[in-house]
C-alpha cells in the first residue's frame, strides 16, 4: 500500500517537515522559510531553513509548486508524517458520550444505525463519512423440515444457527406426500446440518447432477426445489452509506467543478470506493490510503481513512472518511477507529439472543 521513503538527514529535518505539514493542513498555502522559522520556533537562518528544504524536497517528501511560493507536502511527506512523526489526538470525553448517545439510540435498528454512524463520521470530521453494509454472517443449517401445502407447495422450514427459524414456501413439479417429504429432509439432514447455506446449495446442485440417474425422481424433484431455498441474508451486498459529500466543496484543491464532478460521479457508481473499502476488510486497524496509495487516479487529491468492524472475531464491513490529503489525521484517526469500535459493540447487542 504504501512507498518506501528515504530515511531523513536528520531530527531537524523531521521537525521542520512536522511543522511544515502542520502549518499547510491548517492554512492549505505552500509554506516559506520565514513562515516555517516563526512556526517551528527554533533558532535558524532563512538560508539554512532553505538548505534544509531543498533536502526534502530532493528526498521527495516536499515539493514547491511555484518558484519563491514556499513548499508544499507530496504524499510521501504525508506518509512519513502520519507513519512516524505524528502525535494522535483522543477524542474529548464529551465527544465520545455523544457518538456513544447517539449510536445508541439507532442500536435496535440496523438500516438507521448505519446511516447515522456515516453522518456522524462526517460530523465529527468535517470529511466525507462512509459505512459499509455488512457482509452477512454465515448461516448454519441445524435442521429442516417440509411440510405439503396446496397445490404442488411444500413449506420449508429451516433452523439457521442457534435458535433462528426461517420458513420458505417452495413448488414442486407435481404434489408430494407426507412420507415423501420426510425422506427428503432426512437426506438434508443426514448429510449437510452444520454447513453453510451458501456451502449446502452449491454441494447439493453438484449431487443433483451425480445422481440423476439412480436417485428416485421424488426425491430428486424435492431436493432440487430446496436448493434454492438455501440463501442466507437479504440484505444485497455491495453497498456503502455515503454522508457528507458536500464537505469535500470546503477544500480549495477539490472544490473545481470537474474535480467534484468526477468524484461524485465515482461515488455514484460505487465500485471503485467498494474495491477500495474491501482492502480494509481484514485489517488490524486502522488504515491510511494517501493519494496515489489507493490506485484509483480520481482519489490522487484524496486521502481515506478506514477501519473494520466486525462481530463475533468475524469481519462483516468497513467504515472511514474520505477527504482532501491535507486533513487532519491527528484527530481523524482516532475517530474513525473509536467510530468502529462503538458500531461493533451495537452490533453485537443486535445480534446477541435474547437471554
Amino acid at each position: 500500500m504504501t512507498e518506501a521513503v528515504s530515511p531523513l538527514p536528520n531530527e531537524r529535518a523531521q521537525y521542520l517537515l512536522k511543522v511544515l505539514i502542520r502549518r499547510f493542513i491548517r492554512d492549505g498555502q505552500p509554506v516559506g522559510s520565514r513562515t516555517l522559522s516563526k512556526d517551528a520556533g527554533v533558532d535558524l537562518s532563512p538560508a539554512t531553513i532553505r538548505n534544509i528544504m531543498s533536502d526534502l524536497e530532493d528526498l521527495g517528501l516536499v515539493s514547491a509548486p511555484h518558484t519563491s511560493a514556499g513548499r508544499v507536502p507530496t504524499p510521501q511527506g504525508y506518509r512519513l508524517f502520519v507513519d512516524s512523526l505524528i502525535r494522535y489526538k483522543q477524542p474529548k470525553d464529551i465527544d465520545i458520550r455523544q457518538l456513544k448517545s447517539q449510536i445508541a439510540q439507532q442500536q435496535e435498528d440496523p438500516e438507521a444505525l448505519l446511516s447515522s454512524v456515516s453522518h456522524l463520521l462526517s460530523k465529527f470530521t468535517s470529511l466525507a463519512g462512509v459505512v459499509t453494509v455488512p457482509r452477512g454472517q454465515k448461516s448454519i443449517l441445524r435442521q429442516i423440515d417440509f411440510l405439503p401445502l396446496s397445490d404442488n407447495r411444500i413449506l420449508a422450514i429451516l433452523v439457521i444457527n442457534d435458535r433462528e427459524v426461517q420458513n420458505r414456501i417452495l413448488t414442486t413439479e407435481s404434489p408430494r406426500s407426507a412420507d415423501e417429504l420426510r425422506r427428503a429432509a432426512n437426506f438434508i439432514n443426514e448429510h449437510y446440518v452444520g454447513m453453510d447455506l451458501a456451502q449446502i446449495r452449491e454441494e447439493l446442485i453438484t449431487e443433483l447432477e451425480g445422481t440423476r440417474d439412480s436417485m428416485n425422481q421424488a426425491m430428486h424433484d424435492i431436493i432440487s426445489v430446496a436448493q434454492s431455498a438455501m440463501v442466507g441474508p437479504s440484505r444485497p451486498p455491495g453497498e456503502f452509506v455515503l454522508a457528507g459529500e458536500a464537505n469535500l466543496m470546503n477544500f480549495a484543491e477539490l472544490s473545481d467543478l470537474e474535480t467534484l464532478r468526477r468524484l461524485f460521479d465515482a461515488f455514484s457508481r460505487k465500485r471503485l470506493l467498494l474495491d477500495l473499502l474491501d482492502r480494509s476488510i481484514n485489517a488490524s486497524g486502522v488504515q491510511i490510503f494517501i493519494g496515489q496509495e489507493s490506485g484509483f487516479s480520481i482519489l490522487d487529491n484524496c486521502s481515506v481513512v478506514t477501519a473494520p468492524y466486525r462481530v463475533d472475531d468475524d469481519h462483516i464491513g468497513v467504515l472511514g472518511v474520505i477527504g482532501p490529503t491535507r486533513m487532519a489525521y491527528d484527530r481523524v484517526v482516532p475517530i474513525v477507529d473509536i467510530t468502529a469500535r462503538l458500531l461493533e459493540s451495537a452490533l453485537k447487542g443486535v445480534h446477541e439472543p435474547p437471554g
